[in-house]
């Protein structure tokens, strides 16, 4: 017999030798995309300095690591003119260990970026020169005008058919732009960033009433957003509206797209504006770092919101270096949908056959086009998502399935789509598992959910379990399965060899199916 080593020697799926170990991996992690190696963003703004390598440049790109340093650079720029010596040295040590990460994880290309406190600061280009040395690329110091036109491209990358004003508060200074679609008009900056309205007023909020007063007066920008959207951009931003997520007990932490009235955001930012943050209730979700600038963040939106008369505040977690991947793609790129190809991509790597959910697509589109169920375009692309997403819970215990998928719908990375979008999404695969019962459905999921969305999640939940049980989740079977309203009855075909397809277990789902939609249930061969 032949001696058999105990640690072979494995090969990868691309054929390089695999490290011995007691396991066989491939070299290769098999739930990433193939988009080429990782690329990378270095942004230096005026309070924080982060690193994100995303997974390649694409319409939707995914972060696989995310790690921001608050070294509060621009905190003394408004009063000295220079950035602190102590703040640099903490800047700098942390660029030594983003490069090495980028080492490490192999990025072939890296964006670097700086703000406000680098351009205003009279020490701020020794500063990059030092930078560049070590992060061993170009660092490009924005422009207020340069740095609010990516921040509302990061909008258009990640809000679905955005509509009205974007502001973006950093450390040093504030953006405010225009956008309406995809396109972005003409913005400005101010500088009303928290560590430098901080420094401005000598850590005085009253003083800071009259600052942030004084500079937005008689805005003519301001008035272009009445009645509209304001999306608020920025990590003091998000804390406070972290903050508002938790004391109004909203039932879901996923902080993009999240929305709050007119009304209760200025009544919201006028309380927190004039209170020690420490004495507010549910403070502990704010970093401590952030909440010595929470008070001022609070106190310019409570302007912005009086100023601009929004219909309501929307929080982004996408902002400048979105806007900046966004403006390398290419049209046809930027044309593409952000939620159908995050959700197109999860299913290529979580399906069991990935081409299996495009048939999905076309096949309920025929029994929504027939059913005599109105949808709107946004519902349809919703409907496309979810068809992507339907399988991606597979190889979870059957018995959790649906509460597996729903969950990391709810929770995933996904933009261009808001709460109760999600919502929608994450039911209509709970239903596709669990059957239409909502007996052990999450009532917090259930809350973000409109009447109709609800409906409609059932509706397509029960057709997609007809789907499954006709093609076990292959592609290949639904084109020439099709089903259908007509003479008033929903119609499955079996034709030809598909006929065998048939049985009780199928025709008791068609007839789930077939009574939420009021019709009575046929099979045809």
């Amino acid at each position: 017999m032949a001696n058999r080593s105990k640690n072979p020697r494995r090969v990868s799926s691309a054929g390089s030798k695999a490290p011995r170990g007691r396991y066989a991996l491939h070299l290769n992690a098999q739930g990433r995309l193939d988009h080429g190696p990782p690329i990378a963003v270095i942004d230096i703004g005026s309070n924080s300095v982060r690193l994100v390598i995303y997974e390649g440049l694409t319409r939707s790109p995914t972060p696989i690591f995310n790690e921001k340093v608050l070294a509060g650079l621009g905190r003394e720029v408004q009063s000295t003119g220079l950035l602190a010596m102590d703040a640099i040295e903490k800047a700098l040590s942390s660029l030594h260990r983003f490069r090495a990460l980028c080492d490490t994880l192999k990025v072939r290309k890296m964006w670097a970026i700086a703000t406000a406190a680098c351009r205003d600061a009279r020490n701020g280009p020794a500063f990059i020169a030092e930078a560049e040395r070590i992060c061993r690329t170009k660092i490009s110091v924005l422009s207020g005008k340069r740095e609010a036109h990516l921040t509302a491209l990061g909008i258009v990358s990640g809000i679905h058919n955005p509509d009205g004003l974007v502001g973006d508060l950093g450390g040093g200074s504030l953006e405010l732009v225009e956008v309406s679609g995809s396109q972005v008009h003409s913005g400005l900056t101010l500088p009303l960033g928290g560590l430098a309205l901080q420094d401005l007023a000598g850590r005085s909020i009253k003083k800071a009433e009259r600052v942030v007063e004084d500079a937005l007066d008689g805005l003519k920008l301001l008035r272009r957003g009445k009645g509209r959207t304001f999306y608020a951009v920025g990590g003091t931003w998000r804390a406070l509206a972290r903050l508002h997520m938790w004391q109004t007990g909203y039932p879901f932490h996923v902080m993009h797209n999240y929305r709050i009235s007119a009304r209760e955001a200025l009544e919201f930012s006028r309380l927190v504006h004039r209170v020690d943050a420490d004495t507010l209730s549910k403070i502990e979700v704010v970093n401590e770092a952030r909440r010595p600038l929470l008070s001022y963040a609070a106190l310019v939106l409570e302007n912005l919101v009086k100023e601009i008369e929004p219909r309501q505040v929307i929080i982004s977690v996408l902002g400048v270096r979105e806007g900046l991947l966004y403006s390398l793609l290419n049209a046809a790129e930027q044309k593409r949908d952000p939620l159908i190809t995050a959700a197109a991509d999860l299913n290529i790597l979580r399906s069991r056959s990935p081409r299996h959910g495009e048939e999905l697509t076309i096949w309920t589109d025929k029994l929504m086009a027939t059913s005599g169920l109105d949808e709107t375009a946004d519902e349809r692309r919703l409907r496309h998502a979810a068809c992507f997403l339907a399988d991606i819970g597979w190889r979870a215990h059957p018995d959790y399935r649906g509460e597996q998928s729903m969950n990391i719908i709810a929770h995933g990375a996904f933009v261009g789509i808001d709460h109760p979008g999600r919502a929608f999404l994450a039911l209509t695969v709970y239903f596709r598992h669990a059957g239409l019962s909502e007996e052990e459905l999450s009532p917090r999921l259930r809350e973000l959910a409109t009447p109709r969305m609800l409906d409609r999640a059932r509706v397509l939940g029960a057709a997609l379990r007809v789907a499954y049980l006709i093609s076990a989740g292959q592609s290949g079977v639904l084109l020439k399965t099709p089903i259908a309203v007509a003479r008033g009855k929903l119609v499955l075909k079996l034709p030809g060899p598909y006929a065998k397809l048939g049985g009780d277990r199928i025709f008791n789902r068609l007839r789930t199916l077939a009574r939420v939609i009021g019709r009575d249930p046929v099979m045809e061969d």
